[in-house]
């Protein structure tokens, strides 16, 4: 993702900083459990959008005609992820057959932006509590 320049500038402009009410939910077990979920759920959108990318780009320069909607549909029933979320990537691909990044369809971006705040949350308090 990193050497995708113009991906990353479409992604920021739609990706704004979150608000936050800056309130702890450290010691909220029903919240923490709930930001747990949501961090853990964006960083499942985020690898599948990777692995889709690696496709495309793999695609491209082996000039293959892969439909990623199919794939998607493929994996969920002959594969060990039958995830419904797959469900989602094969309805993201139909309706844009050119979509080349997952995170720009408007279910998986809704999804992210839900999440975006406990992803952040998890990754600065985490990070400012290590034990080494």
């Amino acid at each position: 993702l990193s050497s995708l320049k113009n991906d990353r500038i479409a992604a920021s402009k739609v990706f704004a900083s979150p608000k936050s009410d800056r309130k702890s939910i450290i010691g909220e077990k029903a919240a923490f459990t709930e930001h747990i979920r949501k961090a853990l759920y964006a960083s499942k959108i985020i690898s599948y959008a990777q692995g889709f990318m690696l496709l495309s780009e793999a695609n491209r320069l082996f000039n293959w005609d892969l439909n990623f909607g199919a794939i998607a549909l493929m994996w969920r029933g002959g594969c060990i992820i039958r995830s419904r979320f797959l469900g989602e990537i094969k309805n993201a691909f139909d309706s844009n057959p050119k979509l080349s990044n997952l995170l720009m369809d408007n279910f998986f971006l809704n999804a992210l932006k839900e999440c975006q705040v406990c992803c952040i949350f998890f990754s600065s308090h985490f990070s400012l509590h290590l034990f080494l």
